[in-house]
């Protein structure tokens, strides 16, 4: 029933409304990193929106009409993958009817079969483990050189679905990876100091961020990913964070904070609230946000 009334509420909104004349390409994306990617590289031939704000946690996401409208009218549709959005995003493509952007369609594009993944899991999964990712770890996101990769795809994917303005894409994606590795070469020399620490973290958000700048990730607030911290295992995080003599945790800024405040306090450590994302309605881009998060692990790693 809920998408049998999205499409209905989403054809009547198509049809009252006109379509845009411009010739941009229509981008829709899972989440605002992911836009600000795609915006850099496809600079003013490209329309982008995306889904998820930088203050929402991707795994929930209201499937709402308004959404399911945007990608009606997509000509792309870029996910992160790995069921991070496999709550909501499915809903919407439905309710959309737009075939070019559904799962294999010519307009959907899933970056994270272009990267080289972590904590991928071995042997059965199942649900009682939380919120277990079968196909590997959903936040890439936070390692640029990933990222770099990932600005190539979306190049060609964009070339691919406008070859007019192909030469234009390329060079947008090669401008981006060139400013984004000078400034991955400045944040690797002022976070060295990161290299072999060890970390709290509240979900498995940081492997990768982890990977990149070096840093061990000894222990998570919460028990099993997504299940809610209770006592017991608070003491124990504690015990390793007094252990590991962890100075950092880290935690996504979407996400309670009162337990991880509780576990820096007695730990002797510093809490960093690292952005869920860009702000993209803001204008911020993908090197602005990292550099903000930069600033924030320096500022920890000083105290």
């Amino acid at each position: 029933m809920r998408i049998v009334l999205l499409c209905l509420t989403t054809l009547l909104a198509v049809a009252s409304e006109p379509r845009s004349a411009a010739a941009d390409l229509k981008i829709v994306t899972t989440t605002s990193d992911l836009a600000a990617v795609a915006k850099e590289v496809g600079g003013d031939l490209v329309d982008v929106t995306p889904m998820a704000l930088h203050t929402q946690d991707p795994h929930f996401v209201d499937a709402r009409p308004h959404l399911a409208l945007a990608l009606s009218r997509a000509d792309l549709l870029i996910a992160v993958g790995l069921g991070l959005e496999v709550g909501w995003l499915p809903t919407l493509q439905t309710g959309a009817r737009n075939g070019d952007i559904q799962t294999g369609g010519r307009g959907f594009l899933d970056v994270s079969r272009h990267v080289d993944l972590l904590d991928v899991p071995r042997g059965r999964v199942d649900r009682s483990e939380g919120d277990i990712h079968p196909g590997g770890n959903p936040h890439f996101m936070l390692d640029p050189r990933r990222v770099e990769r990932i600005a190539r795809v979306i190049g060609r994917k964009m070339a691919e679905l406008d070859p007019s303005h192909a030469a234009e894409y390329g060079q947008g994606a090669e401008r981006f990876v060139q400013r984004l590795a000078a400034a991955r070469r400045g944040w690797e020399r002022r976070l060295a100091s990161l290299r072999g620490t060890d970390v709290i973290a509240y979900h498995k958000s940081f492997p990768y961020l982890a990977d990149w700048l070096g840093f061990e990730v000894v222990s998570h607030v919460e028990p099993r990913p997504g299940i809610p911290p209770n006592p017991r295992h608070v003491a124990r995080v504690l015990v390793a964070a007094r252990q590991h003599h962890v100075k950092i945790v880290l935690q996504e800024s979407f996400y309670p904070e009162s337990t991880s405040e509780l576990v820096a306090e007695r730990a002797g450590a510093r809490l960093v609230r690292v952005p869920g994302g860009p702000d993209f309605r803001a204008g911020e881009s993908y090197r602005d946000f990292m550099e903000r998060v930069v600033r924030m692990l320096e500022q920890a790693a000083r105290s």
